[in-house]
């Protein structure tokens, strides 16, 4: 018993000399899913700036946003996920108000099949997509957002099956959001997977980070570190590393183009591998816009 107790003692104060806790946040569903590279960036950016020593871990199991959200309530699985924000959502977590995309996850660009590339190419109004069905999670806000306003959508619980479904033409195109769907694109490039060349969907909305109700502190801790990072310009620097276009082209026509004469990127000072010079040609055609309005 004294070997026990002192074993004991020694355990929990070495745990309490390190100061440091096991955060768990949701494990991606796939290799090829990358939509947590930055959230998890941002959020161990965060842990550091608030002088936290907090190991960050993935959960052992995949989950769908609610299955992560009651997880989360009940305090077992996981300590913090990222998600868009609703009214249901802030009543059972706790959410820290600094949304991490900066308002771009409401930008969606939809996805095609190449064999159905030209499918939206009639659109220039709401109503016009009412004859089409978009794919998108079962409990997903914005499945309720394009339903609200009067848009078809097929739904499912699994994010690796919309792309099966999308490609076997059960729905026909999946609006994802500019921050998320260049790297989606790639990864289903081979299986004909596109980006429309149409339109854009917008409606606000904004991801934030989510912790129990009852873990307090560790909102701090990410709150304190979210509010240093953005005062000493660190978020920005993550943001745009992850995020920033400096060249954006549809097909052959260049949109934008943000790299100056010297080849550093603008917004981080990395050098870009390549030979630049002045850019003064005048910019292809542009998307148009559909707004959408969340109610």
């Amino acid at each position: 018993m004294p070997w026990a107790w002192l074993l004991s003692g020694l355990l929990c104060l070495a745990h309490t000399g390190a100061g440091a806790e096991v955060i768990t946040y949701p494990r991606p569903e796939s290799p090829a899913d990358h939509r947590g590279d930055y959230p998890v960036a941002l959020l161990r950016l965060a842990l550091s700036e608030a002088g936290s020593r907090d190991e960050l871990r993935a959960a052992q199991e995949v989950m769908t946003q609610d299955r992560a959200l009651v997880e989360l309530k009940r305090n077992r699985h996981l300590r913090v996920m990222w998600t868009m924000t609703t009214v249901r959502r802030e009543a059972e977590a706790l959410p820290i108000r600094i949304p991490i995309y900066k308002g771009l996850i409401g930008w969606r660009l939809p996805l095609v099949h190449a064999g159905r590339s030209a499918v939206l190419s009639g659109v220039r109004e709401l109503r016009q997509l009412s004859s089409l069905t978009a794919g998108q999670g079962h409990d997903w806000p914005d499945t309720d957002i394009l339903r609200a306003n009067g848009l078809k959508v097929a739904t499912s619980s699994s994010y690796t099956s919309l792309f099966q479904m999308l490609g076997a033409g059960r729905f026909d195109y999946m609006p994802r959001s500019i921050s998320e769907i260049w790297d989606e694109v790639e990864a289903h490039r081979a299986d004909g997977i596109m980006v429309d060349q149409s339109i854009v969907l917008h409606y606000p909305a904004a991801v934030y980070f989510f912790v129990n109700k009852q873990d307090v502190e560790l909102a701090r801790r990410i709150e304190r570190g979210l509010e240093r990072a953005i005062a000493n310009g660190k978020f920005d620097r993550l943001f745009y590393a992850h995020h920033a276009a400096l060249i954006e082209r549809d097909w052959y026509a260049i949109r934008s183009y943000d790299l100056p004469n010297d080849g550093h990127c603008p917004h981080c000072r990395t050098a870009i591998a390549g030979r630049f010079g002045k850019f003064g040609k005048p910019f292809g055609a542009q998307r148009l816009p559909i707004r959408i309005a969340r109610r």
